[in-house]
């Protein structure tokens, strides 16, 4: 096999045959001259030229071993989870009609079923594309539209709103139900052998994990077979260590690469076991990391605060917690100390980028430092720089570049131009080096609202907001909040003579857009505050409401801000975990 020499870093592997029948994906990669520079340092990352990343996850571990466990039933084993990966396959590719290239979308809760079906998809030579189950038609119409996905695979549970998005052309495949056409009863017709793996290179796109910028509109994010395995052997197997015996368990679904790396690809890397939880707010997560002896977790600082407070009152055995990553939002140096008092355990902060997979700078045990960040993962490279490109020094604020083995290709998006610059990635995240190299958060460097992990473009609601009948003009920004580090708030005006009714415009906010998105505050005003020259002065509206406005503050919810009961994003009302690892 031809291997990529790791001790190169200025040699960037060739681009390989494609497997892909449906070359779209490969077709609609950012121009090579975009693209970041691409980093081997390490043994590791020494792939070979051709690669299928779901045949590596599934092999190796012995068949007997648990993979999945759920709150009811039987766990899953390794040897299961092949059979009914190799089943799934035969159907794509057999009854389905999937070819190698194609994208398939897959939705759902957090489930076994969710998880072989991205392994089968990935197997079978396509291009996956996980989204959230609570995504609204519009958002899903928009990210089917942006990738021309042609086949979606979808829990029953979730498919009303998929269908309701009238995709043109696309083919709808629901498991878990008791229809005749039902995933899981197709697979049982399927051959009861083995699926072989297609062929694929390293560098054929293996997904397409879609992120909201500060546009709104959703930027598709394009990562190659060898990608998947490079965020687990790079932070997973240097910073986070995990053994075969451990079992991991999280509240980001599998939508967010946060979720995926932390409940899929990283337990599958190891040969461990991962708990998969459809409810997995922190009342929903502390019993089950009693019951089933969760040694790694992964969530937001939001949910680590929520246990804390949830601890006091149920006591709940947690004991077999080695590993606590944190990653989705800034995590404050107070919840480090409070949890390291209360358990025992050094959180793992991260961040990382849906852009970059997963997480680029972390520190773990005695590396630790509450209140930083980290320093680079073994394999990934950062530096703080000014608007220009050039490194400012240890100690002055500045943009957060990255580069190593995963880079940002951008869907056919402008925005790589902006993302990409100089042959590093410009995160969008102001810190700060300090001189021994460990890197602090000082806040977004764009309009992006960070609340409870999720990550809310704030001109994503605005255009919501703009399809009301009636409402003129409206800015949507955040706001500090102690629970959620920050809450969107929609600034509103209306037409002439409309009623100032907040539930209403939530009540049609719900029905646009996912629930976590939604203004947990909407304040109307005669007028936005702007400039001689029009420009709309979005800082004053962060600060407070400029004086003199009209308009009275609604609020979203009559009651306080409360513990997280439900997975993300469940009730408007709940906490919602983690989303990009940022």
């Amino acid at each position: 096999m031809d291997l990529v020499d790791p001790l190169d870093p200025e040699d960037t592997p060739e681009p390989a045959r494609s497997a892909h029948v449906d070359t779209f994906a490969r077709d609609h990669l950012p121009p090579p001259d975009q693209w970041p520079e691409l980093r081997f340092d390490l043994p590791g990352l020494r792939y070979p030229a051709r690669l299928n990343c779901a045949a590596e996850l599934l092999a190796g571990t012995d068949a007997g071993r648990p993979v999945f466990r759920t709150p009811s039933g039987p766990p899953w084993t390794y040897g299961q989870l092949r059979a009914r990966v190799d089943r799934i396959a035969h159907v794509l590719t057999g009854e389905l009609g999937v070819v190698p290239g194609n994208r398939v979308l897959l939705r759902g809760p957090t489930t076994p079923w969710l998880a072989a079906c991205w392994l089968a998809v990935l197997k079978a030579g396509a291009v996956a594309v996980t989204v959230l189950a609570q995504q609204r038609p519009h958002e899903l119409g928009t990210m089917c539209s942006i990738a021309r996905v042609t086949h979606a695979l979808c829990d029953v549970r979730s498919v009303d709103d998929l269908v309701k998005a009238e995709v043109p052309g696309l083919r709808i495949t629901t498991y878990g139900g008791d229809g005749p056409g039902d995933l899981l009863l197709r697979i049982t017709g399927a051959p009861d052998e083995p699926y072989e793996a297609v062929d694929t290179a390293a560098d054929d796109v293996a997904l397409i994990a879609f992120t909201s910028g500060t546009t709104g509109r959703p930027k598709g994010c394009m990562h190659f077979h060898r990608d998947v395995l490079a965020i687990a052997d790079t932070f997973s197997e240097h910073v986070l260590r995990p053994h075969e015996d451990d079992v991991f368990a999280g509240s980001p679904p599998l939508g967010f690469t946060f979720g995926l790396g932390g409940l899929v690809v990283f337990p599958l890397r190891a040969g461990a076991c991962s708990l998969l939880l459809e409810q997995a707010g922190p009342r929903q997560m502390l019993p089950a990391i009693a019951e089933h002896r969760v040694s790694v977790l992964f969530t937001a600082p939001t949910a680590y605060r929520a246990m804390l407070a949830e601890l006091a009152e149920s006591g709940h055995d947690i004991g077999s917690l080695r590993r606590c990553v944190s990653a989705g939002e800034n995590l404050p140096a107070a919840t480090w100390q409070d949890w390291r008092e209360r358990t025992g355990l050094g959180i793992i902060n991260g961040i990382g980028a849906t852009e970059l997979l997963h997480i680029f700078i972390s520190a773990a045990d005695e590396d630790i430092r509450p209140g930083a960040t980290g320093v680079p993962v073994p394999g990934w490279q950062a530096r703080v720089v000014d608007d220009g490109g050039t490194p400012v020094p240890d100690g002055e604020p500045g943009l957060l570049a990255v580069r190593g083995p995963v880079g940002c290709r951008y869907l056919a998006d402008p925005r790589q131009r902006e993302y990409v610059r100089g042959g590093w990635n410009i995160t969008g995240d102001t810190y700060v080096r300090d001189p021994d190299g460990y890197f602090r958060y000082v806040a977004r460097a764009d309009d992006m609202i960070i609340s409870a992990g999720y990550n809310i473009a704030g001109p994503e609601v605005e255009d919501a907001l703009l399809r009301h009948p009636d409402v003129l003009e409206t800015a949507v920004v955040g706001r500090a909040d102690e629970a959620r580090g920050q809450i969107a708030v929609a600034y509103t005006v209306l037409k002439e003579n409309a009623r100032r009714d907040a539930e209403a415009l939530r009540a049609f906010l719900k029905s646009e857009l996912a629930p976590y998105k939604c203004p947990r505050e909407i304040v109307f005003l005669d007028a936005l505050p702007r400039t001689a020259t029009g420009k709309l002065q979005r800082f004053r509206l962060r600060e407070e409401p400029p004086s003199g406005a009209a308009g009275t503050p609604a609020p979203a919810h009559d009651e306080p801000a409360p513990v997280p009961e439900e997975p993300a994003p469940a009730p408007e009302d709940g906490l919602p975990p983690s989303g990009d690892p940022k």
